[in-house]
């Protein structure tokens, strides 16, 4: 990978890619893969894999305040992020931006939860891996919901199977028609306790499944992951950390080192894209107008075609700031829907409990994550009243055999036995795609850099009320029905954008009358600008979507070029 420095600047490349995320590093590497000069432009720092890593390797006696809890001082630069309660530890702050340096504005609460590094949050990501089905991309179009999407399954399909052999993906073969199979290495094992409710629900519910989660950690490396640098997953769940084996998907283990081998890739860090600069006489983008995050020096940069992987938001927000007299209310905004139809998925309930039995088996390792029930609602004969539906993500384990009286020697004792075991659901469920929900661009707010600040306006509906009843009860029933115990049940939704699943805003359609961006994820008016992250989402399915990303990034990386072969770009 070479960095730009100030000596060697150049201002043309064949394509700039705004963004080095999960959709931002599969553009870079696709497109340097296929010939084309690469600029890759971040607005953070840059952060080199396994030397950057700082915390990956360190116990939790290494850590001043055993990684339990920021100091509350520090913790007043991270406002936003304080409110989720869960991403900012001494571990993992340094991989968040701090909300103080980039603030925003909320007409209606908005966690928006920034990475803003080379890398971006594919560092940070969850990494469940999953596919849409048609049970998705037809959804609107059969409830008159929203806008249709202007691709079904089988357009997508061989992209899935492209980008899962790359990335590497462990899940197991189940043959669940709105969950669809992809290219597997080995799942890891469900624990005792997950194999027991996996033969509950499946005996007592019919359409339900306990499987184990699709996820991208290797677990049988391919030859060209290890020659990639990548290893097989150690379990060690330190993920937010960066990790130092490669085993996750991230742009640093895997698109990054691909698209430098290509000896194509350019990347400059600290630029903070301003707006995209249109050509009124070739009708077309020209380039991007920079400013330097560190000097706040305005640079432009001049490429064929563009690929706009901010993230969902901030992508947007770029759009909206491209005014031109083609575009007077942000570029590819003909409709009027630029900003607007704003989701995320609605999570924080379910439910939990102890189960008695089992003592005498424990585990290996500590699992990148644990099973999953794949969404069983509002399809077939099941009809519920609500639209759409939900999925569980879920987990057991083996805590302490404390009992609160212990101290000295008892403590230490009872502290070396392995306690009960526990089990939790959680729900992951899908927001409809309104119209109210939106984020603008607010012209009398700037941030230090001079750039007007984003306001949001966000909230569930009706819909996703009535799900969330559902989305506790069932939970609770599954573990009802597994005979376990002290079962407790939890709906702790605080605030929109807090899943770090924002998706929509600048929606994929049929027409310009109705959407931002054509089938191949091209702005309408601007053909060579593609955006190809969550911004393009048309609805948000329950299934984790950045899986979806990157297929979407790969088949339009591959559009592109064969287009600008043609001289049609």
């Amino acid at each position: 990978m070479k960095l730009q420095s100030k000596k060697d600047e150049k201002l043309t490349y064949d394509a700039i890619v705004v963004g080095s995320g999960i959709s931002g590093g599969w553009a870079a590497k696709e497109l340097c893969e296929k010939g084309l000069k690469v600029l890759m432009l971040d607005r953070g720092r840059n952060i080199e894999h396994i030397k950057d890593y700082k915390t990956a390797l360190k116990n939790p006696w290494d850590f001043e305040h055993r990684n339990v809890k920021v100091p509350l001082e520090e913790m007043k630069n991270y406002p936003i992020h304080e409110r989720t309660g869960f991403t900012i530890t001494e571990a993992s702050k340094d991989m968040f931006v701090k909300d103080v340096d980039y603030p925003y504005l909320e007409e209606k609460r908005f966690d928006w939860i920034r990475s803003w590094q080379v890398g971006g949050k594919s560092i940070t990501w969850g990494r469940v891996a999953l596919r849409f089905s048609d049970l998705d991309f037809e959804a609107n179009i059969k409830e008159g919901v929203g806008a249709d999407w202007p691709i079904r399954y089988k357009d997508i399909a061989p992209w899935y199977d492209y980008v899962e052999r790359f990335a590497g993906i462990s899940g197991s073969l189940e043959n669940i028609p709105h969950l669809p199979d992809g290219v597997f290495q080995k799942p890891f094992d469900l624990t005792c306790v997950e194999n027991h409710l996996k033969g509950v629900v499946s005996q007592k519910f019919n359409g339900r499944y306990v499987i184990p989660p699709r996820q991208a950690h290797i677990t049988e490396p391919t030859e060209e992951q290890l020659a990639l640098g990548r290893a097989k997953c150690q379990a060690r769940d330190m993920c937010w950390r960066g990790c130092p084996y490669g085993a996750y998907f991230s742009t640093q283990s895997a698109t990054l080192p691909a698209a430098t081998r290509t000896g194509n890739l350019t990347v400059r860090p600290h630029s903070i894209v301003s707006e995209i600069l249109y050509d009124a006489n070739k009708g077309k983008a020209s380039g991007v107008r920079v400013i330097d995050q560190n000097s706040k020096e305005v640079l432009e940069f001049n490429a064929k075609i563009i690929f706009v992987n901010a993230s969902a938001m901030a992508s947007t927000y770029i759009l909206l700031n491209s005014k031109s007299a083609r575009f007077p209310n942000g570029m590819g905004n003909d409709s009027g829907v630029l900003g607007h139809y704003l989701m995320d998925h609605h999570f924080s309930a379910g439910a939990y409990g102890t189960v008695e039995g089992f003592e005498d088996q424990y585990y290996y390792g500590r699992r990148p994550n644990g099973f999953y029930v794949p969404r069983y609602r509002n399809f077939g004969n099941d009809k519920r009243d609500y639209l759409r539906g939900f999925g569980y993500e879920g987990g057991s384990g083996r805590g302490w055999n404390v009992p609160k009286e212990d101290f000295g020697v008892d403590f230490k004792n009872n502290a070396s036995k392995p306690g009960p075991w526990n089990i939790s659901l959680s729900a992951f469920a899908e927001t409809l795609p309104y119209f109210e929900n939106k984020m603008w661009i607010d012209e009398t707010k700037k941030d230090q850099w001079g750039m007007p600040l984003a306001n949001f306006s966000a909230e569930i509906g009706d819909n996703e009320k009535r799900m969330r009843k559902d989305m506790v009860n069932d939970a609770a029933e599954m573990l009802e029905a597994a005979g376990y115990k002290d079962i407790g049940t939890y709906d702790d939704f605080e605030g929109f954008g807090r899943c770090i699943h924002e998706m929509g805003t600048a929606r994929m359609g049929h027409t310009p009358k109705e959407s931002v961006l054509n089938k191949h994820n091209q702005v309408w008016g601007a053909e060579n600008v593609f955006v190809t992250d969550g911004a393009c989402m048309v609805s948000n399915s329950c299934a984790n979507p950045s899986l979806t990303y990157m297929a979407l990034t790969a088949r339009a990386a591959d559009f592109a070029v064969s287009e600008l072969k043609k001289g049609n770009l």
